[in-house]
């Protein structure tokens, strides 16, 4: 009888932590449907880009001004989820910080000028597990 009671508090124990994990995983991470075709690749491979041109010796170096430290950063991988706020497209990336080896997730901010798609920036979205707010939303570009 508690060999019984074990091996259902294990399988629940195990269905519990997977259903945690996926909700937990970029699977559920912000997604505009209305953004595809050239314009979904053309957000990606702007962002794509704009971190080789950005990568040193496969580092991208970026200051955070939130902590006043300059990171160094391993590309792990670009998210497919693209919203848009404000004059902006968003996206994110998983990067690997090089001196404690925890993830950073990192905004890129894509804009279309006169055609063509342009990462302008990127931010620190989410380190060390807590996320950043910021609201492009409220900012309208003059061009």
């Amino acid at each position: 009888m508690k060999l019984n009671f074990s091996i259902k508090a294990t399988s629940i124990l195990f269905v519990m932590s997977m259903l945690i994990n996926i909700l937990s995983s970029n699977t559920f991470a912000a997604d505009d449907p209305s953004i595809k075709g050239e314009l979904r690749n053309g957000i990606q491979a702007s962002m794509d880009d704009y971190v080789k041109r950005n990568t040193i010796n496969g580092i991208y170096a970026h200051y955070d001004p939130v902590t006043g430290k300059l990171l160094n950063l391993k590309l792990d991988y670009l998210h497919s989820g693209i919203v848009k706020q404000g004059d902006f497209y968003v996206s994110c990336a998983d990067m690997i910080d090089q001196e404690t080896g925890k993830k950073v997730d990192m905004d890129f901010f894509v804009r279309n000028n006169f055609g063509t798609l342009v990462t302008v920036q990127a931010i620190v979205h989410e380190a060390n597990g807590k996320k950043r707010k910021y609201h492009l939303e409220k900012i309208k570009i003059k061009n």
